[in-house]
C-alpha cells in the first residue's frame, strides 16, 4: 500500500458563543485545516490541525513529494521522514506530521481491520471522562447567549453543562480578568457543585508571586491540578515548591527534552499531552509510559478540536496506563460537526472511544465543503487578540486585564 495522493481542506466551524481567554479570543468559531491521506488501494485517512486557510493548506500539500509512495502503515518511517529534528529546525513540521500521522493510522486501522488505539497497545478503558471547559463568553444573541464574566453566570453556565453532559469536573479558563476576580469565580463554582472536582488555568500569564497567592485563596477546593499559572520551567518549579496543589501543564513541556528536564528537575506534577503539540498520537502516547515510569500524572489536553482530532483524543485516552484525571475538550462548545452522524454524544460525563477501525469516524464530505464554503465567506480571525479590546495585546507576565 503506497500514498498517492494528500488534501486539505480549511473549514470553519460556528461556536455557541465567542470565548475568551488570556491570550485574547476564540472569535465565535474554530478554524481547522481537514487532512486527507489516499492510498493507492483506494482508503483514505483523515486527520486535522488547528488553523488553517492558503499557507497551512499548501503547508500540507507540499509534503507530498516527501511522502508520495509511502507505506502508511510504516509510521517511524514517517515521523522522520517529517520530523527529522535537525531539518525541522528550518520548518517546524511538527503539528503538519500530527495531522497526517493521524490519517495514516486511520489508514492503517482500515486496512488492517483495527482501531487506532490498537496500533499503540490497545485500550485499557472503553470511555473517555471529560471535564467541563468554562470559559468567560462573550454574549450570542443569535443562540441565547448572554456575556458570561461574573461568578453568577459562570455557575449558571456550571450548572447547566452539568444537568445537560454529566460533567463531574471543571475547569475555568482564567487570566483575562484580574486574579482576584478568578479566585471570586473559581470560590463561587466550588462552593456551587460540592463533591465535584476543579481545575484553574489562566494560561501562563501570572508571576510566580500570584501564582503563590492564588494557590492559597483555593487550596481548600478539590482541585485536580493548577494549570499553567505562570510560565516556563523555571517558574513552574519555583511555584510547586511553594504550593500544595499539584500543578499541569500542556504549555512548558510539549516535546522530549523538556519532558526530561521537568522530571529531572521535578518542574510540574501532571503532563498534559496534546495529540497536535507533541507531534502526533503515537509521539503522545510514548510520553504518557515515559510519564509512567517516572510516576508523574498525564492527561489529555484539547487544542480546540473537531470530531477527527477528538476520535484521536479518544484513542490517546484509552491507551494511556496513568491517566487518572478527566481529559479536556473544547468539543461542547461546537454547535455542528463535520464527521458523519454528526457530533459525538457525552454520557454522564463521558464520550465513548469509537469502536470502528482506523479512527473509527468518517467525514462527511457534504458537510466538509459545507463548512469550508463557511470559512471562504467569514475567513479567519486573530487568535491572540481581543474583539472586545482592540488595541490590547497580551504580554506575560500579564498586568493590563480586562473589566468585567
Amino acid at each position: 500500500m503506497k500514498i498517492v495522493d494528500i488534501k486539505a481542506t480549511t473549514v470553519a466551524l460556528p461556536l455557541e458563543a465567542p470565548l475568551r481567554h488570556s491570550a485574547g479570543a476564540h472569535w465565535g468559531k474554530f478554524v481547522r485545516t481537514i487532512v486527507e491521506v489516499i492510498t493507492d488501494e483506494g482508503i483514505s485517512g483523515w486527520g486535522e490541525l488547528g488553523g488553517g486557510g492558503e499557507s497551512a493548506e499548501q503547508e500540507i500539500v507540499g509534503l507530498l513529494p516527501y511522502l508520495k509512495g509511502h507505506d502508511p502503515l510504516q509510521l517511524e518511517q514517517l515521523r522522520w521522514k517529517i520530523m527529522n529534528p535537525v531539518a525541522c529546525l528550518y520548518n517546524n513540521r511538527m503539528q503538519l506530521h500530527a495531522a497526517i500521522e493521524m490519517a495514516c493510522m486511520d489508514i492503517a486501522g482500515k486496512s488492517l481491520g483495527i482501531r487506532a488505539c490498537d496500533l499503540i497497545g490497545g485500550a485499557l478503558r472503553e470511555t473517555v471522562p471529560f471535564a467541563a471547559y468554562l470559559f468567560y463568553r462573550n454574549g450570542n444573541p443569535e443562540n441565547g447567549v448572554s456575556d458570561e464574566h461574573t461568578a453568577d453566570s459562570i455557575v449558571a453556565e456550571a450548572k447547566r453543562l452539568k444537568d445537560r453532559y454529566g460533567f463531574k469536573t471543571h475547569k475555568l479558563k482564567g487570566g483575562v480578568f484580574s486574579p482576584e476576580h478568578d479566585v471570586e469565580v473559581y470560590s463561587a463554582l466550588a462552593d456551587a457543585l460540592p463533591g465535584d472536582k476543579f481545575r484553574l488555568d489562566p494560561n501562563s500569564v501570572w508571576t510566580v508571586e500570584t501564582a503563590i497567592w492564588v494557590a492559597k485563596q483555593i487550596e481548600h477546593i478539590h482541585n485536580d491540578y493548577f494549570e499553567d499559572p505562570c510560565f516556563g520551567l523555571e517558574g513552574m518549579r519555583r511555584l510547586r515548591d511553594r504550593i500544595s496543589i499539584p500543578t499541569a501543564t500542556n504549555v512548558v513541556v510539549v516535546n522530549f527534552e523538556q519532558l526530561a528536564s521537568c522530571i529531572k528537575s521535578d518542574s510540574v506534577d501532571v503532563i498534559l499531552l496534546d495529540t497536535t503539540f507533541w507531534g502526533g498520537l503515537r509521539q503522545a502516547h510514548r510520553a504518557g509510559q515515559v510519564l509512567e515510569c517516572f510516576q508523574f500524572g498525564h492527561g489529555v489536553h484539547s487544542s480546540g478540536e473537531l470530531g477527527i482530532q477528538l476520535a484521536s483524543m479518544l484513542h490517546l485516552g484509552a491507551a494511556l496506563p496513568n491517566m487518572t484525571c478527566a481529559a479536556d475538550a473544547h468539543y461542547h462548545h461546537l454547535l455542528d460537526d463535520i464527521i458523519v452522524g454528526g457530533k459525538m454524544e457525552y454520557v454522564n460525563g463521558e464520550i465513548a472511544v469509537p469502536k470502528g477501525p482506523g479512527l473509527g469516524v468518517e467525514v462527511d464530505r457534504e458537510k466538509m465543503e459545507h463548512y469550508a464554503r463557511h470559512f471562504k465567506e467569514v475567513g479567519g480571525y486573530p487568535y491572540d487578540r481581543d474583539p472586545l479590546r482592540p488595541d490590547w495585546y497580551s504580554v506575560q507576565p500579564e498586568t493590563r486585564f480586562a473589566k468585567p
